[in-house]
C-alpha cells in the first residue's frame, strides 16, 4: 500500500497515545488531521501534511464539522482512529448519570458519528481503515470502580466491531486495540513504578494495522505491559 498522499484522522491528538499515533503516520509520509478540543499545531508537525481541527466528543456537530473541514483541505479520507477518551473511576452504581452519559457519549456515540461522516470516502478509497482504541476494560471488569468504565469500553469493542461487519463488502477493515496500563503524563503519574507500554508501540501497532492489506483482517488487539490471567 503506498503511503504518500494518504490521509489518516486521528482524534484525541495533543497528547498520549493520539499524538503518538499522529506523529507515527506523519513521520510515515501520511497527511494527518488531528482533532483536538484545543487545537494547536505540533512542533514535530510539518504544516504542509498536517491539518489541526477543533473536535469535542461531546459536541454532537463537531464530528461533520471536522470531517468537512479534513475532505476540503485533502480531498480524501482514508483512516480514522478513535482514540479520544475520558475515565471516571466509580462503580455502575455510584457513578451519576451525567458521568456515564459523557463516557457513552465519548466512547461509542461521537467515534460512530464520526465515521458515520467520513464513511463515503472511506468506502471511495477502497481500503478503509477505521481504529477504535479501547482498553483492556473493553475485555474484563477488573474491579468494581472500574466498572463503569468499562461498560463504555465494552462498547468501543462492540463499535468496532459493527463498523467491520458494515464495512467489509466495501473494502474497510476494523479494529480494536485494547491497551492495558500506557505511558502517559497522566497514568505514569498515577504508578510511577510500573513499567508501562510506551505510547509510542500503540502508534506502531495502529500503523501496521492501517497499512495491512485487505485480506488482513484484524479485529481485536489486546496489549498488556504485565501478566494477567487472559491477558
Amino acid at each position: 500500500m503506498v503511503e504518500s498522499g494518504r490521509v489518516i484522522m486521528v482524534s484525541g491528538a495533543a497528547r498520549g497515545m493520539g499524538a503518538a499515533i499522529a506523529r507515527k503516520f506523519h513521520d510515515e509520509g501520511w497527511c494527518v488531521s488531528l482533532g483536538m478540543r484545543t487545537p494547536h499545531m505540533p512542533a514535530w508537525a510539518d504544516g504542509a501534511r498536517v491539518l489541526v481541527s477543533r473536535y469535542d466528543a461531546l459536541d454532537g456537530k463537531s464530528e461533520a464539522t471536522w470531517v468537512a473541514e479534513t475532505q476540503a483541505r485533502f480531498g480524501r479520507i482514508d483512516a480514522i482512529v478513535a482514540n479520544a477518551g475520558i475515565g471516571t473511576w466509580k462503580s455502575v452504581i455510584d457513578i451519576s448519570e451525567r458521568d456515564m452519559d459523557d463516557m457513552l457519549e465519548v466512547h461509542i456515540k461521537s467515534p460512530r458519528r464520526l465515521v458515520a461522516a467520513a464513511w463515503d470516502q472511506l468506502v471511495a478509497c477502497g481500503q478503509g481503515r477505521v481504529i477504535v482504541i479501547g482498553s483492556l476494560s473493553s475485555k474484563r471488569v477488573y474491579d468494581a470502580d472500574s466498572g463503569a468504565y468499562a461498560v463504555s469500553k465494552f462498547g468501543s469493542l462492540a463499535l468496532a466491531h459493527a463498523i467491520r461487519h458494515a464495512g467489509f463488502d466495501h473494502g474497510i477493515r476494523s479494529t480494536v486495540i485494547c491497551p492495558g496500563f500506557v505511558k502517559t503524563d497522566m497514568v505514569a503519574g498515577m504508578m510511577p513504578d510500573l513499567k508501562m507500554t510506551p505510547p509510542e508501540e500503540i502508534g506502531r501497532i495502529a500503523h501496521f494495522l492501517v497499512t495491512s492489506p485487505n485480506e488482513v483482517s484484524i479485529s481485536e488487539v489486546p496489549v498488556n505491559c504485565r501478566a494477567e490471567e487472559s491477558f
